[in-house]
C-alpha cells in the first residue's frame, strides 16, 4: 500500500477460473473423471491452505487490470465507484496443476535469477519496498508470499496519497499483522501517512487500539483529523516518541484523554513520553494550548512551531519552565515572537543546538545578545528576515558563539561586510552562510570569510552586488563549497 496507488482493487481471487474459461472455450478437450478429481483434490487443497493462511492488504492502480498478463479481467465493485480501497485477496498456489491450465500454459522456462537468491537476500531486498510494493510482492507465488510477510518487513507502514482510503487500509493491514497476537500488532513502531487526506479520526482510532508499541507517527498534511484522535494514541501508545502533526489545521494540543490521566497521575504524573513534536501549520495552536503540550511532554528535545502565529512570548516562556531539555526549537514566521521571548528561550542554556526565529520581525540585536550570552553551544541559526539585526548582533553572536556551523541572516540589510569580518575571525567551523539579499554585503567581505573558514560547504550570496572575483576567491581558497548567486559571468 503507498503513495502513488490508484482508485482501484483488482479481483486477482478470480485468475484461475478467468484462465480455465478463456481456454475451455477455445478448444473441445473433456477432462476424464480421473483428471476432474485430481483438479477438485487440488482445489480443495487450496481451499484449506487459504483458510489457515491470512491473506494480505492491496492497493491497485486505477490502470491495473486483474491480471497484468492480460488473461485474467477485474470485476471488483471499486471499479465502478473509482474509489481507492483495501482487498484481502488468497496467497498465490505452488503451482497450477489443472490439465485445462497446463494445456494453455507456456513453456516452461529456466528458473529466474532472482528465486536463486537465499530467503534471507530476498527480505533484505523487500525491507527496501514501501507498504504497497510489497503487498503486490506477496501476490507472485507463495514464497514471495511467506517472505512477504516475514514480520522483521512489518515494523513500518508507510502510506501516501490523497485519493486511498487510509482508514480501511489501516483496519486490514494491522487485522492480519494482529492474527498471531489477536487485536494487538506488536511488530509495528513507525506508521507515515503523510499527505493521506481521506485519514479521519477512525484511522487514528485503529491505530491506538491495535498498535501499543508505536514509536513514531507521522500524519502531516491530514487535515481531517482532530485533538481527540490524537489524545488516544500519545494514551495508548506509551512508547511513542515521535509525532508529526504538520498542517493538521484541527489540532490545537497535544495532552492525554481523561481517562488515561486519572490513571496515570498518581505513578506517572501525566507525563508523555514523547521526544521530537512538529506542529507546523497548526494555526490555531494559541499560548494555553502549548502550555498544555509543555506540561504533559515534559521530554520534549526537539519542538518545530513554524508559522504557529497565534503564538506569542507568553507562550514561550511556559515552554521552558517545562521543557528544559529542548536542543532544536522553531518559531519562524511566529511574527509575535520579540526580543522577550528570545530572553525565555536564552534560559535553554548550553542545551540549545538548533533555533530558527526567520521572519519574526520584532527581533532586533537585543534578543540575539540573550541567545548568545547563554546559549554558548549553538550550532544552527536561522535569522533570515529579521530586519532588525545589524553587525552588533553578527559581533556579539560571533564571539560567543564559537562553535556555530550554520548561520543564515539573509535579507538583514544591516548586516555589512564589518560583522562578516567578526564572524570569520571566530567561527573558523562554519560550514553554511546564507547572505541572500544582503544589500551592504560586498566582495571584500566574502574575500574574508573565504580566507578563513576553509570548510566552507554552502555559500548563498543571491542578489547581492558581489563581484566575479571575489566569487573566483571563495571557490579557490574553499574547494567544496556550493556558491549560490545570481550572476551570470560566474560559472
Amino acid at each position: 500500500m503507498g503513495a502513488n496507488n490508484g482508485k482501484q482493487y483488482g479481483s486477482e481471487g478470480k485468475g484461475s477460473s478467468s484462465i480455465s474459461s478463456d481456454v475451455s472455450s477455445s478448444t473441445d478437450h473433456t477432462p476424464t473423471k480421473a483428471q476432474k478429481n485430481v483438479a477438485t483434490s487440488e482445489d480443495s487443497d487450496l481451499s484449506m491452505r487459504t483458510l489457515s493462511t491470512p491473506s494480505p492488504a492491496l492497493i491497485c492502480p486505477p490502470t491495473l487490470p486483474g491480471f497484468q498478463n492480460g488473461r485474467g479481467s477485474s470485476t471488483s465493485s471499486s471499479s465502478i465507484t473509482g474509489e481507492t480501497v483495501a482487498m484481502v485477496h488468497s496467497p498465490p498456489p505452488t503451482r497450477l496443476t489443472h490439465p485445462l491450465i497446463r494445456l494453455a500454459s507456456r513453456p516452461q522456462k529456466e528458473q529466474a535469477s532472482i528465486d536463486r537468491l537465499p530467503d534471507h537476500a530476498m527480505v533484505h531486498i523487500f525491507s527496501f519496498l514501501p507498504t504497497n510494493q510489497l503487498c503486490r510482492c506477496a501476490r507472485v507465488c507463495r514464497r514471495w508470499y511467506n517472505l512477504a510477510w516475514d514480520p522483521r518487513l512489518w515494523r513500518t507502514i508507510r502510506l501516501t496519497g490523497e485519493t486511498i482510503n487510509v482508514d480501511r487500509a489501516l483496519k486490514v493491514l494491522t487485522r492480519r499483522l494482529c492474527q498471531d497476537t489477536p487485536n494487538v500488532c506488536l511488530m509495528l513502531e513507525t506508521v507515515i501517512v503523510s499527505g493521506c487526506r481521506r485519514l479521519t479520526d477512525r484511522g487514528l482510532y485503529t491505530i491506538a487500539q491495535c498498535c501499543p508499541e508505536l514509536r513514531r507517527l507521522e500524519v502531516s498534511g491530514c487535515y481531517n483529523i482532530s485533538n481527540e484522535a490524537v489524545f488516544d494514541v500519545v494514551s495508548l501508545c506509551p512508547n511513542l516518541e515521535h509525532l508529526d502533526v504538520s498542517g493538521c489545521s484541527k489540532v490545537t494540543c497535544i495532552s492525554l484523554t481523561r481517562e488515561a490521566s486519572i490513571k496515570l497521575s498518581p505513578l506517572h504524573g501525566k507525563q508523555i513520553s514523547i521526544r521530537y513534536l512538529d506542529m507546523t501549520d497548526c494555526f490555531v495552536l494559541e499560548d494555553e494550548g502549548l502550555h498544555t503540550i509543555a506540561a504533559h511532554c515534559t521530554q520534549l528535545t526537539h519542538l518545530y512551531l513554524r508559522r504557529c502565529v497565534r503564538l506569542t512570548d507568553e507562550g514561550l516562556r511556559y515552554l521552558v519552565i517545562y521543557c528544559a531539555s529542548i536542543k532544536e526549537l522553531s518559531v519562524s514566521d511566529c511574527r509575535f515572537v520579540s526580543d522577550f521571548g528570545l530572553r525565555e528561550i536564552a534560559k535553554l542554556e548550553s542545551r540549545l543546538r538548533y533555533l530558527s526565529i526567520a521572519h519574526c520581525s520584532r527581533v532586533t540585536d537585543v534578543g540575539i545578545r540573550y541567545i548568545a550570552k547563554y546559549c554558548s553551544k549553538l550550532r544552527y541559526l536561522n535569522a533570515r528576515g529579521c530586519e532588525g539585526i545589524t553587525d552588533h548582533g553578527v559581533e556579539y553572536l560571533a564571539k560567543n558563539c564559537t562553535k556555530l556551523k550554520s548561520l543564515d541572516i539573509g535579507k538583514c540589510p544591516l548586516v555589512s561586510d564589518t560583522g562578516l569580518e567578526c564572524l570569520a575571525l571566530n567561527c573558523f567551523n562554519l560550514k553554511r552562510l546564507s547572505l541572500k539579499s544582503c544589500e551592504s554585503i560586498t566582495g571584500q567581505g566574502l574575500q574574508i570569510v573565504a580566507a578563513n573558514c576553509f570548510d566552507l560547504q554552502m555559500l548563498n550570496v543571491q542578489d547581492c552586488e558581489v563581484s566575479v572575483e571575489a566569487l573566483r576567491f571563495v571557490k579557490r581558497h574553499c574547494k567544496r563549497c556550493v556558491i549560490e548567486h545570481t550572476n551570470p559571468a560566474f560559472f
